[in-house]
């Protein structure tokens, strides 16, 4: 079991975060033609695939521990700032998600809209930047060591 955590979770946890992405993406196009109810669904499910990737995201790294990302120069520093940046406003996303969703279902669409304004670009650039971290990490040669 451990060995398809190591193996698998990485892969599952960018599918999930471009899934979140989708999501995130398919509810701004649902309120833009005001599909209220659509539009609640989508970002609701999107904030389930973002729990489901933590719980796997922890899952993973309580398994597999660390993972040093061993190319030096440039794509060392511009890494650094991506993964800097994505697990800075990580930390924020879920409350900032957890806000904006009882304020949309509470009714109070006006603070919703404020918020949501924030929420959504943060979110989705912490979606992006967690697949490309994933492709960084695994999928560059000698990233890993």
């Amino acid at each position: 079991m451990i060995e398809f955590i190591r193996e698998t979770f990485p892969s599952i946890n960018a599918g999930l975060n471009t899934l979140a992405l989708l999501l995130l993406i398919n509810g701004f196009t649902l309120i833009r033609r005001g599909n209220v109810r659509a539009h609640r669904n989508v970002m609701l499910s999107a904030f389930g695939v973002s729990i489901l990737f933590l719980t796997c995201y922890l899952t993973y790294h309580y398994v597999a521990g660390h993972v040093a990302f061993q190319l030096t120069g440039a794509v060392r520093t511009v890494y650094r700032f991506i993964l800097f940046t994505h697990i800075v406003l990580a930390a924020i996303v879920p409350v900032l998600a957890i806000v904006t969703i009882v304020l949309g279902l509470k009714g109070r669409r006006v603070a919703h809209r404020r918020l949501a304004r924030w929420t959504f670009p943060i979110w989705v650039y912490v979606s992006i930047t967690g697949v490309i971290i994933y492709f960084m990490l695994y999928h560059l040669p000698g990233a890993r060591g």
